[in-house]
């Protein structure tokens, strides 16, 4: 079974009434979740937990369950790091570094966000995995919910 990776943007639009289109289309996206082994990590839970309204943070915490939980480790670390060294992501998006290190590290080649801004772009995908394959580390698609 092929192995997936969401950021914290997917699931906080699963319930964003702001952009009807997106978050439809990211509840339609969560039934073919089930053919893939799905991950978050304990940086999403975090994102996820200081969300306001706290019955919205309460479903989409739900959302979660049924996901493997990938840890910070200082590798993960060390790799977010030379993201951001090697422009990948600037310093100030180092979150977002981590959440692409997450998933290299467990080896898992694709990764989900909503995030067009500095995430899910085509230079992102040439750099990260620029990166990856002068570290050793395999390939990564860094795509938005309607590419699965």
């Amino acid at each position: 079974m092929e192995k997936v990776y969401l950021d914290t943007s997917v699931f906080s639009a699963y319930f964003d009434s702001r952009d009807s289109v997106r978050q439809k289309t990211t509840q339609d996206f969560w039934h073919r979740l089930e053919a893939y082994e799905k991950y978050a990590s304990e940086l999403v839970l975090d994102e996820l937990g200081k969300m306001g309204n706290e019955a919205i943070r309460k479903n989409v915490l739900k959302l979660t369950e049924g996901f493997g939980v990938l840890r910070v480790t200082d590798d993960v670390k060390k790799l977010a790091w030379k993201y951001v060294e090697k422009s990948v992501f600037p310093n100030k998006y180092f979150s977002d570094a981590l959440h692409l290190a997450l998933a290299t590290i467990a080896r898992i080649n694709i990764v989900i966000s909503w995030n067009f801004e500095h995430f899910v772009k085509r230079k992102t995908r040439i750099l990260a995995n620029t990166v990856n394959l002068e570290l050793k580390y395999g390939q990564v698609e860094i795509i938005a919910p309607p590419e699965l």
